[in-house]
């Protein structure tokens, strides 16, 4: 695919470094003999992104360099900065080393991206400004109160699992993460966590939010069980 714009990818390896029964972080454990971090990276590498931008913990940054990015060749690993407390600083760290028309969010526990999906989200944020990969909902979905009642079903048919790569042009997701973190102290203090970027968007951003079909495939790596998964499907047949 022949680029007339500019296109950055944010893999955020950053975070709480949830751990799995191991002294590293889930992105850094062992998926088919490499890292999972390393298969979101690969795919980047190998796509037509132009650059990826690594966010990590500011004590992880020499790991990764060594340990990923250059044992394993990355050369579209340009920068690797500091996270931040929560998952939206991070993206906001990344945003500001980041110099494109178009930027791909990702989340770097999910190691199972391709060429196709990368293409599809491209093709949908050069219509709309962005492009969000989520699925539909397979289960019925039940809103609860505070108590675990039931108090809502909404139509399945309407109810997306979000995924990641979250794709925008690049302005208006800067601009939105800057209201953003200009709000912080009042989001905090009427409890509410922003989640991911599509929600920065919807929130203080200027343009809708477009849903992407991405993949029943790219699950992220949270629990053992994820990483068993992850591995039937690299072993299987790519899906058509």
């Amino acid at each position: 695919m022949k680029n007339e714009k500019r296109l950055a990818a944010i893999v955020l390896a950053a975070g709480k470094g949830k751990r799995m029964g191991s002294d590293l972080p889930k992105q850094y454990l062992k998926l088919l003999g490499k890292p999972v971090l390393w298969y979101a990276l690969k795919a980047f590498e190998d796509s037509f992104v132009d650059e990826v931008i690594l966010v990590t913990a500011e004590e992880e940054i020499g790991y990764c360099q060594r340990e990923i990015v250059e044992r394993y060749d990355l050369k579209k690993v340009t920068k690797i900065v500091a996270g931040g407390k929560e998952r939206y600083h991070s993206v906001a760290n990344g945003l500001e080393a980041a110099d494109c028309d178009y930027v791909f969010i990702h989340d770097g526990a999910r190691p199972l991206l391709d060429e196709e999906m990368l293409s599809r989200l491209f093709s949908e944020v050069r219509q709309h400004g962005t492009a969000i990969a989520a699925m539909p909902a397979k289960d019925t979905v039940k809103i609860a109160d505070d108590g675990g009642f039931a108090i809502s079903t909404p139509d399945r048919s309407h109810v997306w699992q979000m995924q990641t790569p979250q794709v925008f042009s690049y302005q208006p997701i800067k601009e939105a993460y800057e209201k953003l973190l200009a709000s912080e102290e009042e989001l905090i203090q009427k409890g509410i966590s922003v989640t991911d970027d599509a929600m920065v968007m919807e929130t203080f951003g200027t343009l809708p939010v477009k849903l992407v079909t991405g993949s029943y495939r790219n699950i992220k790596i949270t629990t053992p069980e994820d990483l068993k998964i992850a591995e039937a499907f690299l072993n299987a047949p790519s899906e058509k």
